[in-house]
């Protein structure tokens, strides 16, 4: 099949979204399809170019948005339009696969100008109902483009389906590449009997980044020689700069801030990790880092949340801990770094639970998907 797999996020900015169309495009190509990635690319702000190696088609640059305490990055560019146009006609694909495929603008040109069998993935979730509510009736005859409609959880189904009734959504899970995690070596340096507690993420005020680095101080009481390193990009906000001036005041050494890191280092940054530490405070539809901490076999210490409870089952292969909570969060990672047991179980158990993400079954079951919507197609017509 020929495939155009479609981005509404900046490329040269890390993001779950992204990643998740670069590992999907690479396992169905490595499965024979022709797959390219259309997505807004704004090489002078890429802090890491996370560009695919090969059959990339950059899409205008892209401004910040504000949405659900994190900034999506979209392009608004309508000199677009003709170009969208002029490659929807010229590439002739057989399938189009959207993901976010309502967010702002380039989806939205491609749905009008595609005359492939389209696939949406619904990403997003969020405590709060407003965003399709408001879009609904700006979207809603894009929404009637889609062939088919993928959500990535249940909770990212439970947030898109209320305001567009009527259509069906299958739930495939993003996936991780289970191997890379798996196999990671840790740093050398970092094995130096310290114990390390690890965060991934943006510096989201979403992703709870300040409420870790309250539970770390409350650690720090009884245990002065545990050490955090805070992987992503982002600068730390106010209140989150003050906690860590002050923690380093104590301990140049506590605390580690390395930014964005490449592809090679992020799984041996999990494998020298003792726990893993996700204190989102909401608006996640799935826990794609949970996973990657899983299949490097690190225990999990999560908020409990929709989205990371599709993951993580408490006490089985992780610990799930109420959000905004630094007590609770200091709790749950001194009780792992205290029972070298309770640490081995949620080990063997998350290394289980994150085997069955591989990509290759995702792979499979979206391979599937769009053999089923282009049989569906054939049989009522093109879209509308």
């Amino acid at each position: 099949m020929k495939i155009a797999m479609v981005s509404p996020y900046d490329f040269a900015w890390p993001g779950g979204v992204n990643s998740h169309v670069v590992q999907l495009s690479a396992e169905l190509r490595n499965r024979g399809h022709d797959v390219a990635v259309i997505a807004p690319h704004s090489p002078s702000k890429s802090q890491i170019d996370n560009r695919p190696e090969n059959q990339f088609i950059p899409m205008g640059r892209s401004v910040p948005l504000s949405a659900g305490g994190s900034k999506a990055r979209v392009t608004f560019d309508w000199w677009l339009y003709p170009r969208v146009r002029a490659l929807m006609d010229r590439e002739r694909f057989d399938v189009v696969h959207l993901h976010e495929p309502l967010a702002p603008l380039l989806p939205l040109m491609v749905l009008q100008h595609s005359r492939a069998v389209n696939v949406g993935t619904f990403h997003a979730y969020s405590d709060r109902q407003h965003l399709y509510r408001v879009a609904r009736r700006a979207v809603g005859r894009w929404q009637k483009r889609l062939h088919g409609r993928i959500a990535v959880s249940p909770a990212a189904r439970a947030f898109v389906s209320p305001h567009f009734p009527g259509y069906s959504y299958r739930v495939i899970p993003n996936g991780i590449d289970f191997q890379r995690f798996s196999d990671a070596e840790p740093f050398p340096e970092l094995r130096d009997g310290r114990p390390n507690i690890l965060f991934v993420g943006r510096k989201d005020e979403r992703k709870g980044l300040r409420y870790l680095l309250q539970a770390f101080s409350i650690l720090r009481q009884t245990r002065g020689n545990a050490r955090l390193t805070v992987v992503g990009p982002g600068d730390p906000d106010r209140e989150c700069a003050a906690l860590l001036n002050g923690i380093l005041a104590q301990d140049p050494d506590a605390v580690s801030v390395t930014g964005p890191v490449s592809s090679d280092d992020l799984p041996r940054h999990y494998a020298s990790a003792d726990v893993f530490c996700s204190p989102a405070t909401g608006g996640e539809s799935f826990g794609i880092v949970l996973l990657e901490a899983m299949a490097a076999g690190v225990p999990v210490v999560a908020s409990d949340i929709d989205g990371y409870r599709d993951v993580v089952s408490h006490d089985v292969n992780g610990l799930l801990v109420g959000p905004q909570d630094p007590a609770a969060i200091a709790g749950a990672v001194g009780r792992v770094l205290d029972n070298p047991a309770l640490a081995a179980g949620l080990t063997s158990a998350g290394r289980s639970a994150a085997s069955e993400f591989r990509w290759e079954r995702v792979a499979s079951q979206v391979e599937d998907y769009y053999q089923q919507c282009i049989e569906e197609a054939d049989h009522r017509g093109a879209a509308g």
